[in-house]
Formats: structure tokens, sequence, C-alpha cells
């Protein structure tokens, strides 16, 4: 590019921006108002509740999994005659039944999260080529907002009953199953609100919103939570219905103000069968055409596999391996989507002018250095995990925006959706990594803080995998 882009010089009013589609097509592209781009990036922010509370920090962990769905006998077994219960992290509580069934209902959630898994795996691939070609994403997105809001007031009706444990799992499951169809289509639409010169920090503000949207739910959450007591099933009902209500009201402004995407002629229509064929002989021409694209997809599944297993078990390592209370995890959780809401916006910026590779190993080393210094300096105490777990969740939203853009700069625009229905799969398809590191760990070595060890060698071997795969220097617009 020259000097002095037409397409960044634009009035007050306008974002510095363009559409990235019509640029790689070719075309001049006319400047974006930056309420289009904000509403897009407020989609994060509408659809962090369902992430960051239902799914990490509060419906799951404190609800659906707790002593509240085991059958009464087996939940007053776990009674102490202190009026305690039991600690199911020492030895002589780990055989009773009281520990064994809270074992068993987080590993059916587990069983459903594979499900879920799996529908995104045939689903997400096939509905973005199909967004691709009939220019639909936007429909789809609004498809999966509205559903996801309705999931959440469903969860109401989730008694604490052991009868409605596989209700709410399955409610839950098939509710993360939308959100990533939702954002096969959000994903590919920040092409259409960006240009090379801003996609870095467009893709870094959608990140950074939904980090600080996390932290503005866990807010409202937290009066109703500690009004009506952590053990009333009514608060996490509640709660539910805060969430599904923050969803539809948060994403308006993406309904009215973010225009569909165009359909690209050379993305093929097809029925939804034949689409997987269309998908096959896409895939051998991405390999062939595009390989960094194809490489980056298989590395990418990894780490991001070791950056969701830094929030998936943050919460249980600080409370179980640094003795956190009820209140000091949620407190965490607040202080993490903030720290990694910010850093995510600021590093955004970095991203446009080094480039999201070498963010991307900053990042993952980091994360690497600091898994490791919480476990080499555990003994210190509960500080330890304060300073490092908030340094690991800054590194995380980084990587996770930076991934994004990166693969919207190696994608062909007619691909967009397809391609990031791919992101989603393989990021699936890999997700049973930092589960079973974390799982293996704290089996061989008997220790809890053992996990911290799991998580940072699959974001390790992440890091060597991208570190192979040869990509284009970065050019800065």
């Amino acid at each position: 590019m020259t000097d002095r882009d037409p397409s960044e010089i634009t009035p007050p009013p306008l974002a510095r921006t363009g559409a990235l589609g019509p640029i790689a097509r070719g075309i001049d592209p006319d400047p974006v108002p930056r309420k289009v781009v904000t509403s897009w990036a407020m989609w994060d922010w509408a659809m962090q509740p369902f992430n960051t509370v239902i799914l990490t920090f509060v419906w799951i962990a404190l609800y659906l999994t707790s002593r509240m769905f085991l059958p009464a006998d087996v939940r007053e077994s776990g009674l102490l005659a202190d009026g305690t219960w039991m600690n199911c992290n020492e030895s002589q509580y780990m055989a009773s039944a009281y520990c064994q069934g809270l074992t068993d209902l987080s590993e059916w959630w587990g069983w459903a999260n594979f499900a879920a898994g799996i529908l995104i795996l045939l689903l997400a691939p096939v509905l973005g080529q199909q967004a691709d070609a009939r220019g639909s994403k936007k429909k789809w997105l609004v498809g999966a907002t509205i559903s996801i809001a309705l999931i959440q007031f469903l969860l109401f009706f989730v008694e604490a009953d052991p009868k409605y444990f596989w209700f709410g799992a399955l409610a839950v499951a098939i509710g993360a199953v939308v959100g990533e169809i939702g954002n096969v289509s959000y994903y590919a639409i920040l092409s259409e609100v960006s240009t090379p010169k801003t996609v870095g920090r467009v893709s870094g503000l959608g990140w950074g919103l939904g980090y600080i949207g996390g932290v503005a739910a866990l807010i409202v959450c937290i009066p109703v939570l500690f009004g009506l007591g952590q053990d009333n099933p009514l608060a996490y009902k509640l709660v539910a219905v805060i969430c599904a209500v923050w969803t539809l009201v948060f994403s308006i402004p993406m309904f009215r103000n973010v225009p569909e995407s165009p359909a690209y002629a050379e993305a093929e229509k097809s029925g939804f069968f034949h689409a997987y064929v269309v998908l096959a002989r896409n895939l051998r021409k991405l390999f062939r055409t595009n390989r960094p694209a194809f490489w980056f997809l298989l590395a990418a599944a990894v780490y991001r596999d070791g950056l969701a297993g830094v929030f998936a078990f943050g919460a249980v390592l600080a409370a179980q391996g640094f003795g956190f209370s009820f209140l000091e995890v949620i407190v965490f959780g607040l202080a993490a989507n903030l720290v990694a809401g910010v850093s995510t916006i600021f590093a955004g910026r970095v991203d446009d002018a080094i480039g999201p590779r070498r963010l991307i190993v900053i990042a993952l080393s980091g994360l690497v250095a600091m898994a490791f210094v919480v476990f080499l300096l555990k003994d210190l105490g509960s500080l330890v995990f304060w300073v490092c777990g908030l340094l690991l969740c800054a590194f995380v939203g980084p990587a996770q925006a930076a991934s994004r853009g990166l693969l919207t700069r190696l994608t062909p625009p007619s691909m967009q959706g397809e391609i990031f229905g791919l992101y989603a799969t393989t990021g699936r398809v890999a997700s049973f990594l930092s589960p079973l590191a974390w799982s293996l760990f704290l089996a061989w070595f008997g220790g809890i803080v053992y996990g911290v060890l799991g998580i940072a060698v699959i974001l390790l071997i992440g890091l060597v995998l991208l570190l192979f795969v040869k990509l284009p220097p970065h050019v800065r617009a």
C-alpha cells in the first residue's frame, strides 16, 4: 500500500477503516461508520454472560455440578459433625459416596460437552460455507443470538434435583453449539468491518469488550447470589434470566447497524449434504493454494485449547489448589476478565504494528513462563496465584484476538465463513487436550497444583507447532 491510502482519509464521524473484502477484490473500499464497527464488537459484550457466568464461573461450576444435584442421602453423607462439608481434595474423603457423586456430575457434564463438540465438528464448517455462498452471515448470527437468549431463559426451569441434571447439562451444551455457530459468522464478518491496517485493533476491540462485559455481568449477578444465598437454587435461576436479558438487549446494536455480508460468486451454492462434498474440495484447494492457512488451523487448534484451559481450570485451581473462598473466586473472576479485556484492546494496536504471529508467540511464551512460575512458587501461598494468575489472563486475550486477526489476513474473502467454521471445528477437535493433560498430571503427581503443568505443556506444544508454520511476513499497512 502507499503511505497515504485514500480509504484512510475519512470525515471525523467515520471509523478509519473500510471493508477488507472489497480491498481483496481490488475495489476501492468505502469508509465504514464507527457505529458499525462498534456494533459488531458489541456482540462479544452481549454474549459474555453465557461464556463467563453460565459456562465458567457461576452456573455450571457452582450450581449444576454442585451438591445440590446429588441425591439427598448422598448429599447429607458429605456433611461433617462440625457443620462443614467434606473437602474432596483430601485423601480420606476421596472414596466417599459424596465425593464420588460430585465426580460423577463433573464427568457427566464433560460427556455433554463432548457431544456438543461433535455437533460443532459436523455443522460449523458447512454452515459457514453456505453463509459465504448465500450472503447470510448476519442471518445466522441473529438466529444464534436469539436462540442462546432463549436457552438461558430455559435454565430458569432447571430445579436443584438430580432428575433435572441432564436437562440443564444438555441445554447449556446446546447453547455452546449455537454459540460456536454464531461465532463462525461473527468472525467472518470481521473482514467486512476492517482493513489490513485495522483488522488487529477491530478484532482486539471485540475480544476486549467481551472480557469487560464478563466483568460487568458478574458484578450485576453478585447481588443476586449473595442476596438470596449461594445455596439457594433461585439465585442461579434468576442469574440465568439476567444473562438472557443481557444477551438480547446488548445485541440490538448488531441487529440494527451491521449490514448483511454479500454473497460471494466464488463460493459454490449447494444443498446441506452436498455442502460436505464442496467442503472437502475446498479443503484440498486450501491446502494447495493457501498452505499457511491450512497449517495455521492445525497449530492454533492445540494452543487455543491451552488458552481455553487457563479459564476452564483457573477457578478450580484457585479454590482447591490455593484455598480461595467463594467470594475470592468471584473477585478473581472479575479481575481476570478485566485484565484480559484491557490487555486485549491494547494488544490490538500492537498486532497491527508488529504482526499477529509475533504477538501470538510473545503471548504464548508469557503464558508458559507464568504457568511454571505458579507451580515453582506454589508454597508462597495465594499471593503467587493472584499475581501470576492475572498475568496469565493478560496474555490469553491477546493470543485469541491475534489468532482471529491472523486467520482473517490469510483467508480469501470468499471463504471467510467456511474457514472460520473450520477454525471453530479444529478448536473443538483438540478440546480434549487440556482436560486430558490436567487429569493426567493430577493422577500422576497427586496434587491439584500439578494441573497447571499440564496446561503449560499444551501451550508449549502449540507454541512449537506455530513456530514451524511458514507464514508470509507481516507488512504494516
